[in-house]
Formats: C-alpha cells, sequence, structure tokens
C-alpha cells in the first residue's frame, strides 16, 4: 500500500489539480449477511487503509436489508425477501433483487468525512446522476425532502435522490463513526440499463472531474477473516437483527 496521504488542505468540495488514489474492489455477488459484515469490516479498517473504498458487488440470493435503527416487527411486512438483514446504516428497506449496489468507506482524514450528511447525499447522488447521464440515461436529483421518515426506502424520494421518469432509481444510507464514514447505495436500473457500462462510468467520472486514480483492491487474509467472523457473530444471529 502507497503512503497514507493528507488531505488537511483541501475543502471538500474544492476542485483540485492533484491526482488522489482511491481503492476498487469488484467483490462480486456475495452471501447477503456477509455483504453487510464486509462492509463493517472495511469501515473498521478506513484509518489503516487511509483512502477511500468503492466497492460493487452483488447477492448470490434475493434478500433484502433494514436500516439500523429501525423496528424489526415494523418492517417484516414491508418486503416478502428473506433473509431480512439489519444494516450497519440507516435508512429504510431496500429490497436486494435485481439493484445494483455499491459502498463507499472514507477514513477520517478524507474531507469527504467532514461533509455534512446532507451534503454528503447531494454529492454522492449528483455522481450517480452524472455515470447514468454518461451512459445515455437522463435523471434528476429530487428537490424538495419529504415529510417524515419512510420505512420503506424506495416507497418515496427524499431530497436528493435519483429520480427516473417521476420514479426514484437511487437510494443510499450513511453512517459516520470514529473510524471513517461508511455508505451503502442502491439502484433500481432503468430499463435498458447496462450494470457494466454504468460503473465504468461512475470511475470515469470521478477521474475527470476530482482526478481519481483508480487503484485495484484485493483485501487481506485479515480483513476477509474479520468480515467473516461479523457475518457469523452479528448479521446472521436473530439477536441482531431483532433486537430492536
Amino acid at each position: 500500500m502507497d503512503a497514507q496521504p493528507s488531505y488537511s488542505a483541501r475543502r471538500p468540495d474544492a476542485g483540485t489539480s492533484e491526482v488522489e488514489t482511491w481503492l476498487l474492489l469488484h467483490s462480486g455477488a456475495g452471501e447477503p449477511t456477509f455483504n453487510m459484515a464486509l462492509d463493517e469490516a472495511l469501515l473498521e479498517t478506513a484509518p489503516t487503509l487511509g483512502r477511500p473504498v468503492l466497492r460493487f458487488y452483488g447477492w448470490t440470493v434475493p434478500a433484502a436489508s433494514f436500516g439500523y435503527s429501525q423496528r424489526h416487527a415494523e418492517v417484516e411486512h414491508l418486503t416478502p425477501l428473506r433473509p431480512l438483514i439489519r444494516r450497519p446504516t440507516g435508512g429504510g428497506v431496500v429490497p436486494h433483487a435485481g439493484d445494483w449496489t455499491y459502498t463507499l468507506v472514507f477514513p477520517p482524514a478524507h474531507p469527504w468525512y467532514a461533509l455534512r450528511a446532507r451534503e454528503s447525499y447531494r454529492r454522492l447522488h449528483a455522481w450517480v446522476q452524472a455515470a447514468f447521464a454518461r451512459a445515455g440515461v437522463s435523471t434528476r436529483l429530487a428537490a424538495e425532502p419529504a415529510r417524515g421518515a419512510p420505512t420503506h426506502c424506495f416507497q418515496r424520494a427524499e431530497q436528493f435522490d435519483l429520480l427516473h421518469g417521476g420514479a426514484k432509481i437511487a437510494g443510499a444510507a450513511q453512517r459516520r463513526t470514529r473510524r471513517g464514514l461508511l455508505i451503502q447505495g442502491s439502484v433500481q436500473p432503468p430499463a435498458g440499463a447496462e450494470r457494466g457500462a454504468w460503473e465504468a462510468a461512475l470511475c470515469r467520472h470521478a477521474t475527470e472531474a476530482w482526478r481519481v486514480r483508480w487503484q485495484p483492491f484485493a483485501p487481506g487474509a485479515a480483513l476477509w477473516a474479520r468480515a467473516e467472523t461479523l457475518a457469523r457473530d452479528k448479521y446472521r444471529l436473530d439477536t441482531h437483527n431483532w433486537r430492536r
């Protein structure tokens, strides 16, 4: 791994002529509980990695996830998909049956970590919107915040959610700890959209707009082992998923 960079002089929304290295992980289709566990393991490791991580992944079976602070009893009737797993981030119920999922992790020293949650959300979906535009799909950001907290992520659009033809197609949930910022995103792809083209466009936009250099990332044995432990001892347990 390269020496960890210093970000202290940069505003999070400022342009820069400095090339910045981000780590890119294509982890393929994962078992549902392992997907949540790997994201938490990446968050725990963020200070050591010292660089942002973008992970693209899928699901070995259909599943659904729900927000960290939601009550299982209040959301279990909202989707027939099982397993139903508590995420390490907030938000509402998200169906994972053909969606495109991705994760971003930022270390505490990175400017994105310092953004307020709403500005982080806006910046994220402006990026997703730009990627769709590059792939030939027209979308827009929702302008007004909805009243109340939705229990199902895709039932209605919150401010800065991504819309296509009036319907919400992209949402995300965040969690900030002293170790870093975790963002878990889901895209319900429009008809005719191609995932590989969109992923490439997302990376290309970051390169051209923010001078990001992408470095392939292969997690070491310790990180995989930590994810397996979290999956076994946390995300597969009813005591975690039913605890509220």
